[in-house]
């Protein structure tokens, strides 16, 4: 369940594109006035706002944004202020930039959306960088890596609930058998994780448990850094939920709070999934979210954090 509020009143586009405007003239830039605007507008919303600033006053909003706000508050606002699409392809773009590390967020944008999304993803890509977002992922990656990853951002799932129980019990054995013999780059174990549904994988997945008695993602739990993508891409795909509450412990309870891991979930998952996220998170570390965040963050990003979460005062 998306955590976003969107009021049952909303002002026309109209005002609040001038509500905007106004926000940034002046002495000081209003940004509360920012917030109770885009913390509470859905992405189509977003959008129309987008586009009636530019006609209306001849500037690019997210140019607005990035020249009138600071920090982790304007990097929080913008990344939310995208089109949904059009933010994983920049998500995609930055993490192409960085080291392997950041080969966990092309693994999130590729396992946790849905087929559509990705493809959407992938065409924001297209237009926004003139290139493809699998040449890209194919240049900044090497080795297991790469043959992990360009097959997942590539993927186009069947995205439905219908399930083969047989090919699932017999694609069980063939990851028990890899997994076993620690060829976890064998050929056959990222066909099955990059081509199968989510609900066919889930079905293999729960049948390699009730044949094998063990659990795939405790058997990968200690192991490289591309063991720990292989248990990413499992949990991204099946267990999206418990994937995030992971992020976002490591986010806040790491000494010093990661706020681009903070930003990124909160901002893509508030329309989505985040209230759901939000109860594992508390059922987890008995705290609930937003008083984590509270706890971690300051200032107008935890204002917009917590507008984002649904729990704002």
């Amino acid at each position: 369940m998306a955590s976003l509020t969107v009021p049952p009143d909303v002002p026309s586009v109209a005002e609040d594109c001038e509500q905007l405007r106004s926000a940034f003239k002046g002495w000081g830039t209003n940004e509360k006035l920012i917030i109770s605007i885009l913390g509470h507008r859905s992405a189509a919303q977003r959008k129309l706002i987008r586009e009636t600033y530019a006609e209306t006053f001849g500037e690019d909003l997210l140019k607005e944004l990035d020249r009138e706000l600071t920090n982790d508050f304007e990097k929080l606002v913008v990344v939310w202020t995208l089109d949904p699409a059009e933010r994983d392809a920049y998500l995609a773009k930055e993490a192409t930039k960085r080291w392997t590390k950041s080969n966990f967020v092309l693994v999130e944008i590729a396992c946790t959306r849905s087929p559509k999304e990705l493809v959407l993803a992938r065409e924001a890509y297209h237009a926004r960088y003139k290139k493809s977002l699998e040449e890209d992922v194919a240049h900044h990656t090497t080795g297991d890596h790469r043959k992990l990853l360009v097959p997942l951002v590539s993927s186009y799932r069947y995205g439905g609930d219908e399930v083969d129980l047989r090919l699932a019990k017999a694609e069980a054995k063939v990851l028990h058998e890899k997994i076993s013999d620690k060829a976890y780059s064998d050929d056959e174990v990222i066909r099955i994780l990059a081509t199968r549904s989510k609900a066919q994988i889930n079905a293999t997945l729960n049948h390699y448990k009730d044949a094998y008695e063990e659990d795939i993602l405790k058997q990968l739990e200690d192991g490289d850094e591309f063991v720990a993508l292989l248990r990413a891409t499992i949990k991204g795909l099946v267990y999206p939920e418990h994937y995030f509450v992971e992020v976002l412990r490591d986010a806040i309870n790491r000494r010093g709070t990661e706020e681009n891991h903070l930003t990124r979930v909160i901002a893509t998952r508030a329309e989505v999934d985040l209230k759901n996220i939000a109860d594992e998170y508390q059922k987890r570390d008995s705290i609930p979210l937003g008083r984590a965040i509270a706890k971690d963050t300051r200032g107008d990003y935890e204002c917009m954090l917590l507008a984002l979460l649904g729990q704002e005062e």
